[in-house]
């Protein structure tokens, strides 16, 4: 195969021998800065053994930038480095100087700080038993090498500095590291809570959109059954309300799961028909009819200036109201009720109230129905209130606040 060839992802690649690991720019240029850290390092340690200790420490300090790479890849082997180079760049310049030089923390160990840099990295990113082996270890070379090369006064000082600079440094590790933890955390919660959002608002469409369709058939073929000896006209206007019913029930089906599968789509995607639009408040209309066709008269009302409104509040509003009606039809026992919708100008109002037996707010009747209408009116920072009237009969009533600026559209 040429150089330049690219293999097709279907292809079947080439075995690559176990252990071996694709060479790349970047872990070429890590391995190129450890081998010139190393040579540095023996430079500064070796070459002008009578230079000054800051300017030894200094060199060592800025050579171990040349670890980044290796520290990304493997903090341990660049943490081992490091400490080794700092190590060698002190042993070697350990008698260096002429005696009016004082061998303090800031010069002749001060390498040992670019260790504690790369142990707070490693304390950060490294598993528990790996960064507390590396704390054991360099904080015992620092002791042993402050203790073999400081003297006098210097060496309580200097061992003292040491131990709080490691301190620090893990200190930092440890804080970094709790920060990030945290933060992943917080993602995986937001994650899980998005997920069961939308999870409820999928049950909250199913069930609004399924059991108003299924309480429709289920009537129509109650009416059918009953009058297809004697009536067969109203059996047969009972059946075409049960077909209607049925494919308006399955297209919002497909609607919903094809809504749910083209969660990125692509090109392909693209070119597909354009999916219907959500239901609103010009759909109520169609409601009321098939209301009417399973026998509950519904009379609708609307008061203030229609106008366009955000998509969610309209389909909001449309399912409160097909979810009272479905109510209506299965549970009230009576053949009328009224809908009335008042567009505000700071809130949509919807209120379906009818004359039946009034059934309780809660119950296994009602099953998850008015659980999700306050869900939806919750997630709309408006107010629902639903219950029996006093005078018999129930009543459902939302108020759904309008966004600053709707208002002032008109249709």
């Amino acid at each position: 195969m040429n150089v330049g060839t690219i293999t097709p992802r279907t292809a079947t690649p080439t075995p690559r021998p176990r252990g071996a690991v694709p060479v790349t720019g970047t872990r070429v240029a890590a391995w190129v800065g450890g081998s010139v850290y190393v040579l540095a390092t023996a430079l500064l340690a070796g070459a002008t053994p009578r230079a000054p200790h800051a300017l030894h420490a200094v060199g060592s300090l800025l050579a171990v930038s040349l670890l980044v790479g290796v520290l990304r890849r493997m903090p341990l082997l660049a943490l081992t480095m490091a400490l080794l180079g700092s190590a060698l760049v002190v042993v070697g310049t350990g008698n260096s100087g002429g005696p009016h030089l004082a061998l303090t923390y800031q010069s002749q160990f001060l390498p040992f700080l670019a260790v504690d840099a790369l142990l707070g990295f490693v304390v950060a990113t490294g598993a528990r038993r790996a960064w507390i082996g590396a704390v054991t270890v360099s904080t015992l070379v620092q002791l042993l090498l402050v203790g073999g090369f400081a003297h006098g006064d210097n060496l309580t000082a200097n061992a003292v500095i040491a131990v709080l600079a490691t301190a620090a440094a893990c200190t930092v590790g440890l804080l970094v590291r709790e920060r990030r933890e945290h933060a992943v955390a917080l993602r995986s919660q937001e994650v899980a809570e998005a997920v069961t959002a939308e999870r409820l608002r999928i049950a909250r469409e199913l069930h609004d959109m399924v059991a108003h369709s299924i309480g429709i058939i289920a009537i129509q073929a109650g009416v059918g059954s009953r009058v297809i000896e004697t009536q067969p006209a109203e059996a047969r206007e009972a059946l075409r309300a049960i077909e209607a019913t049925s494919r308006e029930t399955l297209a919002g089906l497909r609607r919903t799961l094809v809504a749910l599968r083209q969660s990125d789509p692509g090109p392909a995607e693209s070119k597909r028909a354009p999916l219907a639009p959500s239901p609103g408040l010009a759909d109520i209309d169609g409601l009321v009819a098939a209301t009417a066709d399973a026998g509950v008269r519904v009379d609708l009302r609307h008061r203030g200036e229609r106008r366009p409104l955000p998509a969610e509040i309209e389909l909001s509003a449309y399912r409160i109201v097909q979810e009272a009606l479905t109510n209506v039809v299965r549970h009230a026992a009576t053949g009328h009720c009224r809908v009335t919708i008042d567009h505000g100008d700071g809130e949509l109002s919807v209120e379906i109230v009818d004359d039946g037996r009034g059934a309780a707010t809660s119950g296994p009747d009602h099953g998850f129905g008015l659980v999700g209408m306050r869900e939806r009116v919750a997630l709309l920072h408006g107010r629902l209130s639903a219950g029996p009237r006093p005078g018999g009969g129930f009543r459902v009533a939302a108020r759904l606040p309008l966004p600053a600026g709707v208002t002032a559209v008109a249709r």
